[in-house]
């Protein structure tokens, strides 16, 4: 099985890793405004809107917006810190809300309450010596920015991001050392409203619209990347991936080349960011497919002069693929990607699939491809968990998920792979980006809320904290199966 790792590098960033829109709450609270994940609905209008399909700029009466209450981490932010700070967290990754600073987006002049929220935060995580990691944008876009303009469509997105990106490193340039500018960055090419707060009008020409989308993220990153580098000199800051390896069905050559098709879409926005080019294989991609982007003088520079100084990225599952379509036929669309199934592995509850191995695996891809250093910033298991009488949480699946893939990672730094840290997603129950849901948990501590929004928010210690909190104090060692 596994030859054990004495201990992880020293200086290893255990933590966890949320987002601002599912954990928060408090949506309109000191001057906030709204958020395209704001107008987001749980139920079956969710995956439209998500994809860009059906108008979503106003709330309707009658659907349930989950990210109004979420957890109410925004006034429960010291009691949640301190028990991220029980678990020994190193780390805590979480996003700031464009629309708590900016609550239009082009405001003139940002909202203090919002700027004085998170300073209190990153007060408290320092207190107890975490690191804050922070996302600049983690899917929530100032709805006016969707309505007004386009989202990323257009291209004064650039500067009004650049403009938000320079307001947090010079408030929180001393606070502050690990940032990363987009949240799953390819994901815009598959939620073009989640992403890049896209809604498609009649006749367009959706693949024209989102590579031109991602163009303009690609040239507002690389411009916070040169503005971080001069505000906050000693800070890092990475891009961020939704990663996970890609099986062939078969060893049949055509199965093999659908592999490297799907795994260059996933990773031509990185390849720019930590390249600072568009590889060759986009041009042809984009020749062959009608699309013909947009440059203004100087992009191509900016993309070639700033690149990204770690990857950041989300490792939950594997896929696999075929050329064949009785293959293709055996499909699961249970995450965003979808896949054919793998008779090699099992699946979650939400029909995800199961693969340790494949967090090696990816680990390897990216440095080999990149070479620079990789942050793990989203890895878990979402699960229905039984809250018992005697108030715990005995998920021991939830606890060899994260086992079997602790070790795959040991494994990965002895291949000699560069890992900064690992926050699993999310430490602390939350709501589902995907499904707007509750009762899909990832997290150690148990939120009392349900699905219909019922609930105390208390908080729970599961089985899986105490656990963590082992791994944590003895930096991985001698926790891995033998």
């Amino acid at each position: 099985m596994f030859n054990k790792i004495t201990t992880f590098p020293d200086g290893f960033l255990w933590g966890g890793a949320t987002a601002a829109n599912q954990i928060e709450g408090a949506y309109l609270a000191n001057g906030k405004g709204l958020t395209t994940i704001d107008l987001m609905p749980k139920g079956p209008k969710r995956d439209q809107v998500s994809m860009g399909n059906l108008n979503s700029f106003e709330p309707e009466e009658g659907e349930i917006y989950p990210s109004h209450e979420a957890i109410d981490f925004y006034h429960r932010y010291k009691e949640d810190i301190a028990l991220f700070a029980e678990m020994g967290f190193k780390s805590f990754r979480m996003s700031i809300s464009w629309a708590r600073i900016f609550p239009n987006g082009d405001d003139v002049t940002p909202n203090e309450a919002g700027l004085q929220f998170y300073d209190d935060v990153f007060d408290e995580l320092l207190k107890y010596n975490i690191e804050p990691v922070v996302t600049i944008c983690h899917f929530d876009l100032p709805v006016n920015l969707a309505k007004t303009y386009g989202g990323w469509k257009n291209r004064i997105m650039i500067e009004l991001f650049e403009k938000y990106s320079k307001t947090l490193f010079e408030r929180y340039k001393t606070k502050v050392k690990y940032w990363m500018t987009f949240n799953e960055i390819n994901m815009l090419l598959h939620l073009p409203y989640t992403g890049a707060g896209i809604i498609f009008e009649e006749g367009e020409n959706k693949q024209q619209v989102l590579y031109q989308a991602a163009h303009h993220e690609l040239v507002a990153s690389a411009l916070a990347v040169k503005a971080c580098h001069e505000i906050i000199p000693n800070a890092m800051i990475g891009c961020m991936l939704a990663a996970g390896n890609v099986y062939p069905y078969s060893s049949n050559p055509e199965d093999y080349w659908e592999v490297m098709e799907m795994e260059r879409e996933s990773y031509l926005l990185i390849d720019v960011q930590s390249k600072g080019e568009y590889p060759g294989y986009a041009k042809r991609f984009f020749i062959e497919n009608g699309i013909q982007l947009q440059f203004e003088p100087g992009d191509l520079e900016i993309l070639k002069k700033y690149t990204v100084d770690y990857i950041g990225f989300s490792y939950y599952s594997s896929r696999c693929t075929s050329a064949d379509p009785e293959i293709l036929k055996n499909y699961t669309d249970g995450n965003v990607f979808g896949s054919v199934i793998n008779p090699y592995l099992e699946t979650s509850e939400w029909g995800w699939t199961i693969d340790p191995k494949g967090m090696r695996i990816t680990c390897n891809q990216l440095h080999e491809r990149y070479n620079k250093p990789l942050f793990i910033v989203e890895n878990g298991l979402g699960a229905k968990d039984t809250l018992l009488d005697n108030d715990t949480v005995e998920d021991d699946y939830r606890i060899k998920y994260l086992d079997l893939h602790f070790a795959e990672i040991a494994e990965a730094i002895k291949d000699g792979v560069d890992i900064i840290g690992y926050t699993s997603w999310g430490p602390i129950d939350l709501v589902s980006n995907g499904t707007g849901e509750m009762k899909k948990r990832y997290g150690f501590i148990y939120v009392d809320k349900n699905n219909d929004g019922s609930g105390t928010l208390r908080r729970i210690r599961k089985k899986s904290f105490y656990w963590y909190k082992d791994i944590i104090a003895n930096n991985g060692a001698g926790y891995f199966l033998d």
